[in-house]
């Protein structure tokens, strides 16, 4: 029996709440060189991975790839202004896409976020869609965009600062959980992660759009 090709696949946020459990799940499939595209050099990491330490700015050539996994994003609160958001959450998502498309890379995972419209007039939707939109347009076979709702996880534990605001609605929406649509609840980091892959393992051909609903159903049962 033949032995099956492993994949070649990158991981851009692999130090956010998405992007770590994305780090684990791939690792963990044993079939997956896991690349790690990073700002600064990490001190802990799993020797199975590869790291890179890159200028999401402006990029030298990546490795062949196969899949590019691409969890950056950040909020206008942490970045500081929407000038500074829109750098991270639109031009550096196009930047390591365009470079790991010109890698090779022929399908691509990229979280986005519940409510993304490129034409919304809420300034962080219209970012998300105006992203969705531009790396759909770079010529991967597949490309699978996340819209998790509100997601959960130990950022402390990755040293990143909390946000207060998810902690409120957390906690607000915790009593509610039973009875709140699967599309809006909160949802686990690593549900997110494991509907990414599960989905890019079998996407078809163009752009598939998962809202949080399905992101719950795959990440439970992939």
């Amino acid at each position: 029996m033949a032995t099956k090709k492993r994949r070649r696949a990158a991981i851009a946020g692999a130090t956010g709440l998405v992007g770590h459990e994305l780090t684990r799940e791939l690792l963990d499939t044993g079939n997956t060189e896991v690349h790690l595209l990073v700002r600064r050099a990490l001190g802990d990491v799993d020797r199975r991975a590869v790291v890179h330490v890159v200028d999401f700015a402006r990029f030298d050539a990546l490795p062949p790839l196969d899949d590019l996994y691409c969890a950056l994003g950040t909020t206008i609160k942490v970045a500081g202004s929407e000038e500074a958001f829109r750098r991270i959450d639109f031009d550096a998502v196009v930047a390591v896409a365009r470079a790991a498309r010109a890698s090779g890379a022929t399908r691509l995972a990229v979280v986005s976020a519940l409510g993304a419209d490129a034409t919304s007039r809420v300034f962080y939707n219209r970012v998300k869609g105006q992203m969705e939109a531009a790396v759909s347009e770079l010529g991967f076979d597949s490309v699978v965009i996340a819209r998790p709702s509100l997601l959960t996880g130990d950022r402390e534990a990755l040293g990143q600062p909390t946000r207060l605001g998810e902690r409120v609605a957390i906690a607000f929406t915790a009593p509610l959980r039973a009875i709140l649509p699967a599309g809006v609840r909160p949802i686990e980091a690593r549900v997110v992660a494991r509907a990414m892959v599960h989905a890019l393992a079998s996407a078809a051909a163009g752009v598939t759009v998962l809202d949080s609903a399905q992101l719950q159903s795959l990440g439970a049962t992939s």
